[in-house]
């Protein structure tokens, strides 16, 4: 008897116990980053009885889900957000401080991703004149090019530039936009090549932006159904230049001249299918995830932000926006499957910010709700210098809630820069719509640990920021009373999805607090290289499966 139980005891380790030590776990041939622009995490929440199985219900049944997912810095803008995604740090480190800003050395306001020393591939526009100089840290994806030896390839995709350059990071292979128009074409920089390839050629002669501009847009189901939104029509909503009304049907076909020609596209739900097109064309045609090594497609569905920002978070548009891509998502998740395999692909799904609910819309349910007027400010703060300083030329640029000082004209006059900031902030702060101002220098000498200052000053760069940051009342925009944006640190413009798939990837669900900035370690570690070279995030390490080694 004794013999028997030691008999099943050694079968019972040969079967159960036992891990051999030199088997690895493959890594994925093929890494997707998704990015869906201006998605709030509620999306997944308020619109779930209505989505399909096999879009966002497949990626959150079968995948891992982080529930409590935020940016941890200011300001919430699409560059920002697609470079700390896969930079895996703040903009204190990676220096992308907003989309566009005010170059303190240039004396100008300069744009994210222009660089003049390319020029346009695909046609004979400025609109390739771009590349990722300004953004000073590596990506995952860079880190995955140079684990491979530069083995690999690395495409970016999206319908705004900055969110198909930013994400392919330096290294790319190629990156992709959409120049619209007059032209209505993906074109490239020379930063990446000399000439399109045959069959970005071909797509764009295939002429599918014209084909999605044939119909109006209408609702994917009975418009009495969507139960989930304010009515349809309403007074704040923004309208497409030549209707009279914010309601369905959009007639695309006759809105189209007046709205930009092909950049309408821009702002419907065509334009993710049609970005959806194009992905699953690249795929093909570069033989994503077919190789010795591990490829990386970094896609960004651009048209939900367009749309968030003229109908807003509560808009039928919305609503639809998101059924739609929901079918477009299941599409290229089932397109993945046949193309690459079905255990050969690794996803993450997240969002590069978030947006406030219209503060027009908020007032008239009486929660508070501001505008700020940018140009007001300025007058402002101009009366501020004249009264303690005696001159009105102190100030150099007033952009992104932050105050630039002109140091030449405060050193001409005798005044000491700190002791003008200081003043400044002490003001600036009894002013009408500023409910937080800090100087340059408190955050360079004291550290907030937690809060929406510890967000201000992960996103303040010595190098490039401005003298003095602002923090407006919570739910407030500048611009006009119709329809969202977003750039706050608080949480309607914070809380996003965060979703891992496939390869790699336990099932489950996170109720943990986690940070934008977590996705490129843990990206990193599951590919088994080296994190960004400023990665400040940390590896998510209950959404991965134990590694077998």
């Amino acid at each position: 008897m004794k013999k028997i139980l030691i008999f099943l005891s050694f079968s019972s380790f040969l079967l159960f116990g036992f891990k051999p030590q030199n088997l690895k776990q493959q890594k994925p041939k093929l890494v997707v980053g998704i990015v869906i622009d201006q998605m709030r995490y509620d999306y997944l929440t308020r619109f779930a009885d209505r989505y399909g199985e096999e879009g966002f219900k497949r990626l959150l049944n079968n995948g891992f889900s982080l529930e409590n997912a935020h940016y941890n810095y200011i300001p919430t803008y699409t560059a920002v957000g697609h470079t700390s995604i896969y930079t895996g740090t703040t903009p204190d480190n990676h220096g992308i401080i907003s989309n566009n800003w005010y170059d303190k050395f240039l004396k100008k306001t300069i744009y994210c991703v222009d660089d003049g020393n390319y020029k346009t591939i695909g046609n004979n526009s400025t609109a390739g004149k771009k590349s990722p100089f300004r953004m000073q840290t590596t990506t995952v994806t860079d880190q995955l090019h140079l684990a491979q030896n530069m083995k690999g390839k690395t495409i970016g995709i999206a319908i705004k530039d900055r969110s198909a350059i930013l994400p392919a990071g330096h290294t790319a292979n190629a990156a992709y936009w959409f120049h619209g128009k007059e032209k209505g074409q993906w074109v490239s920089s020379s930063f990446y090549m000399e000439k399109l390839p045959n069959w970005v050629t071909k797509f764009n002669n295939n002429d599918k932006a014209r084909d999605y501009l044939k119909t109006p847009w209408n609702t994917l189901f009975d418009i009495e159904t969507y139960t989930n939104s304010i009515a349809d029509e309403n007074i704040f909503e923004g309208k497409f230049i030549g209707e009279t009304s914010t309601s369905f049907p959009h007639d695309i076909p006759n809105l189209k001249e007046k709205n930009g020609n092909f950049d309408i596209i821009k702002g419907i739900p065509a334009g993710n299918s049609f970005t959806a097109d194009f992905a699953k064309a690249a795929i093909v045609n570069e033989n994503l995830g077919k190789g010795a090594q591990t490829d990386f497609l970094a896609v960004s569905f651009s048209s939900t932000d367009y749309v968030g920002h003229q109908f807003g978070p509560t808009s039928v548009e919305i609503e639809d926006t998101y059924l739609r891509l929901d079918r477009d998502i299941a599409d290229l998740l089932s397109f993945l499957d046949k193309q690459v395999g079905l255990d050969n692909y690794t996803v993450f799904l997240t969002a590069d910010h978030a947006a406030v609910d219209i503060p027009a819309y908020l007032q008239s349910v009486k929660i508070p709700a501001h505008y700020f007027s940018t140009s007001k400010f300025r007058d402002a703060i101009l009366k501020i210098t004249e009264k303690y300083f005696n001159s009105t030329e102190l100030i150099e640029n007033v952009s992104n809630y932050q105050v630039f000082l002109d140091k030449e004209k405060i050193e001409s006059l005798g005044l000491n820069k700190n002791k003008v900031a200081d003043k400044l902030v002490d003001e600036i702060i009894n002013l009408d719509g500023i409910y937080k101002a800090v100087t340059a220098k408190t955050l360079q000498t004291t550290r907030f640990s937690d809060g929406i200052l510890n967000s201000l000053q992960n996103g303040y760069n010595q190098k490039f920021s401005g003298d003095i940051m602002m923090i407006p009342y919570p739910a407030t925009l500048t611009g006009g009373r119709t329809g969202t944006s977003h750039g706050s640190g608080y949480s309607y413009d914070t809380h996003i999805p965060i979703i891992f798939y496939g390869n790699g990837i336990k099932k489950g669900v996170s109720k943990k607090k986690y940070d934008i900035i977590d996705i490129a370690p843990t990206i990193s570690n599951l590919l088994k290289i080296e994190a960004p070279n400023s990665a400040t995030g940390k590896i998510i390490d209950e959404a991965l499966k134990e590694s077998i080694r």
